[in-house]
């Protein structure tokens, strides 16, 4: 008999799952059954991919006020939040001399303490259930460094640390965490970057994206769709002992 991996029954959270990595993973949930929260800080942009079992909520990470409003009203509306995903996230460059403190407490703010009050609101709703999974979408870059982008590599870093401290702090129990750590997806953030890329080497703008090609050790960028498969995974059967692990999709081995 083939194992039941239907979530129906289940409510998932996605923040920015409006777009990109974070939307292809809303949208395989709800494919298999659950309703999906997506959040993001654009109302219209949200709305455009709603419906299907999506359901948008604007919501800044950045606003505590706002994360504990948002996760209480998707709850009251759709249940406990068994399937939570600290997805949003900005990647930008820029060299440690030339990093001022907004720029650094703007990308701790979004990737790190977005994650933690994502997953802190989220928390209480599912520890009154049997079953939870706790998906932070990382990096590669949270697994070595990335020249020219220390601030960058710091947040990720840190949900990984984040990430590894919950799975021990909840073992044994029927939650669990883990993080993705992709390579170059082919997403709008990988445009900006190539076009900021060849702002700042003087390289052609098919030059800079080529770097993030060579970067993925496949040589190509990963699809958003490798990435939502391996959430996917981490909430179907047989997945209960995969916990506080930092899963690498990046085309071979990189750390």
């Amino acid at each position: 008999m083939a194992p039941d991996t239907s979530l129906s029954g289940k409510h998932a959270l996605v923040t920015g799952g409006g777009t990109g990595i974070g939307l292809a993973i809303a949208q395989a949930l709800a494919a298999r059954g659950a309703q999906v929260t997506i959040t993001g800080r654009r109302q219209e942009v949200l709305d455009e991919v709603a419906g299907n079992g999506l359901f948008g909520a604007a919501m800044d990470v950045r606003d505590e006020s706002a994360i504990e409003t948002v996760v209480a009203q998707a709850v009251e509306a759709r249940g406990p939040i068994q399937i939570c995903v600290p997805n949003a996230g900005i990647a930008e460059g820029r060299a440690v001399h030339k990093t001022d403190m907004a720029f650094w407490r703007n990308m701790m703010a979004t990737n790190l303490d977005g994650a933690f009050l994502t997953i802190r609101a989220c928390l209480p709703s599912m520890r009154q259930t049997h079953w939870g999974r706790v998906i932070a979408v990382s990096s590669i870059a949270g697994l070595r460094g990335l020249p020219g982008a220390a601030a960058y590599a710091a947040s990720k870093h840190g949900l990984i640390g984040l990430i590894r401290s919950l799975s021990e702090d909840y073992m044994g129990q029927p939650y669990t965490f883990n993080a993705l750590c992709p390579g170059y997806v082919d997403t709008p953030i990988v445009d900006r970057n190539q076009e900021a890329i060849a702002e700042r080497t003087g390289m052609s703008s098919d030059e800079a994206r080529q770097v993030m090609i060579n970067a993925n050790r496949h040589k190509r960028l990963l699809e958003v769709d490798e990435v939502a498969a391996a959430a996917l995974w981490l909430t179907g059967p047989g997945s209960q002992s995969i916990n506080g692990q930092c899963i690498q999709i990046s085309g071979g081995q990189t750390v």
